[in-house]
């Protein structure tokens, strides 16, 4: 036998001691994973928050948020794999829905505006669902990264002392999480597991064929961000019809609700709100920024709707910037308080009560923030000034020193975390 062959051997070997067997629901078959669910849950948990912040908040109204878990839910209980299954409704204008490793299914709110009945919302989610059940997350995290990163991403909160350069792995691999494009492959699989799910939910299937058509129709005006990461061929369409064709349809599927259409409506009383939201950020993000408009895009959002969490966080990064703190903590607490898991407002409340001096009630938010979304620096830097405030500073060093560890150099603050910590004898 050559050297060649032992080592493949030898690593065919190690590839399967490092892997778990499990049970694939969809074949009844035993497989061999590198990423156990129970890890791939814990990996996508830690993702809602970035997922959350990248799509400005979870929509601020329970009854939005009830009706959408309830609807995807009532599909999760016909698929195969059997996850805690969790639904979101998130703020952004994009006509999108996606998800994450693990069962975690985004619905953004620009898509529910854009749909005319409840079995397409029903298709759209039955076909994300698709992706979870088939592991599509889940074996883009194999193929891309070994099983100790993994592994150490999915033990960050578990093992909080334990910071080293995993955290610098944690924001990339988000957003590959979060830009996954689909091949046609895998779309076509989560096209066959989401009609059967949306069919033996007691959806119309033909809801996902309508909505096709709505997205070919948006396509001549503006691409859909669905259609970016799940593609769209004639082909595709042609070979759903087929599908669909094999099915049943009789008269006792659900194809519309009045239920839908009441919170379409509510989504459509705040949707001037939301959109005066997306200017304001349009101005803001130019090259020379137009603060004074965007305050007042965002003053007239929130007259609006008071609890458009997105604006309120816009308007209180702008107060925190023009060292209005008092305003800056009253819109950011709110935020806060509105979405329990969007980072931003935690943040920016943490930072303003700092230059508050209130540095405990600070603590409070910068440590709920650091627990969102863990690799971001300036988070660290501000609760290092807190305890040092504090006198806590065995704390304060901890936390200067792993603000520099994740720190791009471009911060601002670096210099000064050095300086401080020399000071506290490091």
């Amino acid at each position: 036998m050559d050297i060649k062959r032992i080592f493949l051997l030898f690593i065919g070997s190690v590839f399967l001691l490092s892997c778990s067997a499990t049970y694939d629901p969809l074949t009844g078959k035993k497989v061999y994973t590198l990423l156990p669910p129970e890890k791939e849950i814990e990996i996508g948990k830690m993702y809602v928050p970035l997922a959350i912040e990248q799509n400005n908040g979870r929509y601020p109204d329970k009854e939005v948020q009830s009706y959408v878990s309830s609807l995807g839910m009532k599909i999760a209980k016909v698929v195969p794999r059997k996850l805690n299954y969790e639904f979101y409704v998130v703020n952004t204008s994009a006509v999108n829905a996606f998800a994450l490793p693990g069962g975690f299914i985004f619905v953004n709110r620009g898509l529910i505006l854009t749909l005319n009945k409840e079995d397409e919302l029903a298709g759209v989610i039955a076909h994300e669902l698709g992706h979870v059940n088939a592991r599509h997350h889940a074996r883009f995290l194999e193929k891309m990264y070994g099983l100790s990163i993994l592994y150490n991403i999915a033990a960050i909160f578990a093992y909080q002392t334990r910071y080293g350069d995993i955290l610098l792995q944690f924001g990339k691999i988000g957003a590959q999480l979060l830009s996954l494009k689909w091949s046609r492959d895998q779309e076509k699989e989560a096209d066959i597991l989401g009609i059967r799910f949306a069919y033996q939910a007691g959806y119309d299937p033909r809801g996902l064929l309508d909505t096709f058509k709505i997205f070919e129709k948006l396509h001549k005006t503006k691409e859909p961000e669905w259609l970016l990461t799940h593609p769209l061929p004639k082909t595709r369409e042609e070979y759903v019809r087929e599908l669909i064709a094999k099915y049943h349809l009789n008269k006792n599927l659900i194809v519309d609700t009045p239920e839908f259409h009441r919170i379409k409506r509510k989504l459509e009383r705040t949707k001037k709100s939301f959109d005066l939201y997306d200017e304001a950020v349009k101005k803001l993000s130019q090259k020379r920024p137009d603060i004074e408009g965007a305050l007042k895009l965002l003053n007239e959002s929130i007259k609006l709707f008071p609890n458009n969490n997105a604006s309120l966080t816009a308007r209180a990064f702008i107060y925190a910037d023009r060292e209005r703190f008092k305003e800056a903590a009253l819109d950011a607490r709110k935020a806060a308080s509105l979405d329990g898991l969007y980072f931003s407002p935690h943040f920016i409340a943490g930072y303003a009560l700092f230059k508050l001096k209130s540095y405990k009630e600070s603590i409070s938010y910068l440590e709920k923030a650091k627990n969102l979304i863990p690799s971001f620096p300036d988070t660290y830097y501000y609760l290092g000034r807190d305890y040092e405030a504090l006198g806590k500073y065995s704390l304060a060093k901890e936390y200067y020193k792993k603000a520099l560890k994740l720190t791009d150099g471009k911060r601002g603050w670096e210099k000064d975390a050095v300086r401080r910590l020399k000071n506290l004898g490091y």
